[in-house]
């Protein structure tokens, strides 16, 4: 069967990057999207309708079925589209279990995968299948769009995405330590209620950091990424959090942990070498594995001007 009436080896692959979500305050708000990357390639199409897809290997493997899988087959359902089943390859440099979406990645992997052998999806309707089999749009969003962006849950609706500037400048140094953490043990920390004043403190700081963001203002950043909804409660899961957040160094313009952990990611602008060393040399110090990246941002290829996708940008007045 033929790709779309497409030969071109591209049109059989799809690379998805990674995300760092809540970025301080932003719980379950905020993400960008980083340069590290999970590839999928088709290697087979078979034209029987039955809209299935099989992971023929996966490096590294994965246990149970692959998320890529559970994604492609939610939305055929979802879209009740006729569709050949496929075999892809998968490769992923994002680490599992670690903040950094890769459970996401794989989800829109899955949904890239279907527009491969169907046609174009509203981004609406993927933004919405993968929240579906995320439970939280945040990182999804990052994944499908690239950038900064922020989304809307709408019960009965699909979510929304809003995109923001990210200045090209601005890094993320990430230190990934070796074992990971379940997601769902980082959500079971947290309480179901938050306290009034600590409401209002994370709504001040992620606001002043999406408008720092935007206007370049980065002595802000630190205390924009403050948070008090998920970082405490997450400190007794994540080695070293407390350390990172309290890191004095002219070159970190903030910390914070990377989605529900247990990476911990800060912001810099330059100096990057040295700032990793500093990360590393805190893990050593406490004896524990540790992998530390410099990453820039996944930034969006085009502007998609769907009615599912809105643009935003910050203004001063």
């Amino acid at each position: 069967m033929s790709l779309n009436s497409r030969t071109d080896a591209s049109a059989r692959e799809v690379e998805v990057p990674a995300s760092v979500a809540n970025i301080g305050a932003g719980f379950d708000t905020l993400a960008v999207a980083v340069q590290l990357y999970l590839r999928a390639r088709i290697i087979e199409i078979r034209d029987d309708g039955k809209a299935r897809l099989t992971v023929a290997s996966s490096d590294p493997p994965v246990r149970g079925r692959n998320a890529v899988e559970r994604a492609f087959d939610a939305i055929a359902r979802w879209t009740g589209l006729r569709a050949p089943s496929v075999v892809v390859e998968t490769e992923s440099d994002i680490p599992m279990a670690a903040g950094l979406g890769s459970s996401a990645a794989a989800a829109v992997a899955g949904l890239r995968l279907f527009e491969r052998v169907t046609e174009p999806m509203p981004d609406g309707v993927m933004l919405a299948v993968a929240t579906s089999l995320e439970g939280h749009a945040d990182n999804a969003a990052a994944a499908l769009h690239g950038g900064l962006t922020s989304v809307v849950e709408r019960p009965g609706r699909e979510p929304l995405a809003l995109r923001w500037s990210w200045p090209e400048e601005l890094r993320l140094i990430v230190a990934t330590p070796a074992a990971g953490l379940a997601t769902f043990k980082a959500r079971a920390a947290l309480s179901d209620t938050v306290a009034r004043k600590d409401a209002v403190f994370n709504l001040q700081r992620v606001l002043s950091l999406v408008h720092a963001l935007q206007i370049g203002e980065f002595e802000r950043l630190r205390e924009a990424v403050e948070d008090r909804w998920h970082q405490p409660a997450r400190a007794v899961l994540v080695p070293q959090l407390a350390e990172v957040l309290a890191l004095e160094d002219p070159a970190i313009l903030g910390a914070f942990l990377s989605g529900a952990g247990p990476s911990m990611a800060v912001l810099a602008r330059s100096e990057y070498g040295r700032v990793e060393q500093t990360l590393a040399s805190l893990y050593e110090r406490a004896g524990r594995q540790v992998s530390v990246r410099t990453l820039g941002v996944h930034q969006p290829a085009r502007s998609v001007p769907e009615a599912a996708v809105a643009s935003a940008q910050g203004r001063t007045e």
